[in-house]
């Protein structure tokens, strides 16, 4: 029996050594609570040794399911195998805060995408170090919180977000175009649950007028990496990049316009997928079951 389409769906989202009868083990306990598995994503690493599943169920005749019980009936299997893992239900809108400074188009499209339905957030709010682009928000109509930075007042700042995040049960931080470096305590209170995007030129052209110093070195493919964030600056674990080609006809701004576009694809697949648990971080890797 096929369960109806609008059927409650849970996901299993695990990692573990690789040994024999992970996948028998998982199974059996969901066809004993009467689940019948949507989709199943595996990968066996032989680099690390290390099992990844995801799994997608619901029950078959459609009604709703029990993640309690599932959880109380998967904590041996996990302690069995050393499982590290989480169980959650499918429809859950992840609640997010968006950052931004004052380039607009990933907010832009981020809050666009999040409107129709491409994405399953719940933007409780956009922070932004500037004024500037709280009309974005209005239009959309997400609270606009304006929070000045300077490197005097950068710990109230930080503070002050934290605190958001705090009150708003926030489990998402999106860096869409914030351009701040945390510091390392507030990536520490973030990790794996704030993700940034820049630009794939790193380290060739750092600091101002990438794209200038791309054109003047000529080059032909630029891009933009999506990644979580941490301590080391624009170095945390891949979630998603994106590449363009390009070539000598194009000016600066058209390579910056380009670039935009790569960053704006890149971030909304990286979004996507880890609000919808497709996203295992594995060192300073990542497993990603798109």
């Amino acid at each position: 029996m096929t369960s109806p389409a609008a059927a409650q769906r849970g996901v299993l989202l695990l990692s573990c050594p690789d040994t024999p009868g992970i996948v028998h083990a998982v199974t059996e306990v969901l066809a004993g609570e009467k689940c019948t598995i949507v989709q199943s994503q595996q990968f066996g690493s032989s680099t690390s040794d290390i099992f990844y599943m995801r799994v997608e169920f619901a029950h078959a005749d459609g009604s709703p399911l029990d993640l309690d019980a599932l959880r109380r009936e998967l904590k041996p299997v996990a302690k069995t195998f050393g499982m590290t893992w989480q169980l959650t239900d499918a429809a859950r809108r992840p609640r997010a805060v968006i950052m931004v400074s004052r380039f607009a188009h990933c907010l832009n499209d981020l809050l666009f995408r999040n409107s129709i339905g491409e994405l399953n957030l719940d933007i409780v709010a956009v922070v932004s170090n500037h004024p500037d682009l709280g009309r974005i928000a209005d239009n959309y109509e997400v609270p606009f919180r304006h929070l000045p930075v300077t490197p005097e007042t950068k710990p109230q700042a930080e503070a002050a977000l934290l605190e958001l995040v705090r009150e708003e049960r926030v489990d998402l931080v999106v860096l869409a175009r914030y351009m701040q470096i945390l510091s390392d305590g507030l990536c520490q209170r973030l990790e794996g649950r704030a993700i940034n995007i820049h630009h794939s030129m790193l380290p060739s052209f750092k600091g101002a007028r990438p794209y200038h110093q791309a054109h003047a070195r000529g080059v032909k493919y630029i891009g933009a990496t999506a990644h979580y964030v941490t301590a080391d600056l624009d170095e945390g674990p891949i979630i998603e990049q994106e590449l363009i080609r390009v070539d000598h006809s194009l000016d600066p701004a058209q390579l910056a316009a380009r670039g935009r576009e790569a960053e704006t694809r890149a971030l909304a697949r990286a979004v996507r997928w880890h609000s919808e648990n497709r996203v295992v971080v594995s060192g300073n890797r990542t497993v990603v079951f798109q």
